[in-house]
């Protein structure tokens, strides 16, 4: 029942910013770690940045100092604010989060992916 919807992607110049949003719904119980993947054409899909409960965050090295992820608890939100875009960053960004919903009455994790917002960033 939980659902994972992203928003925010486009096509933008070199240079320029965008900020995805990933909002989490459903019998949520608790959400663990959130973050974000992208994948270009051609290419392995591969961790972009990552937020873990308590404040831990990791970034690819190919976006540090660019990306910043950060999230909304209380609302179940993600964001990835990208600055600087180059055209290595088009890609398909998919959302995704390890999510704890109550299954008779015990929490149990499951690692859920949201639909990708493509990213399109021209030269």
């Amino acid at each position: 029942q939980v659902t994972l919807v992203e928003s925010g992607g486009g096509l933008v110049q070199a240079g320029g910013s965008l900020r995805l949003s990933c909002v989490a719904s459903g019998s949520i119980f608790s959400i663990n770690t959130m973050g974000w993947f992208r994948q270009a054409p051609g290419k392995q899909r591969e961790l972009v940045a990552r937020k873990f409960s308590g404040g831990i965050t990791y970034y690819d090295d190919s976006v540090k100092g660019r990306f910043t992820i950060s999230r909304d608890t209380a609302e179940n939100t993600v964001y990835l604010q990208m600055n600087s875009l180059n055209p290595e960053d088009t890609a398909v960004y998919y959302c995704n989060a390890l999510i704890s919903v109550l299954r008779f009455g015990v929490p149990a994790q499951s690692n859920y992916w949201g639909q990708g917002t493509q990213v399109t960033v021209s030269s």
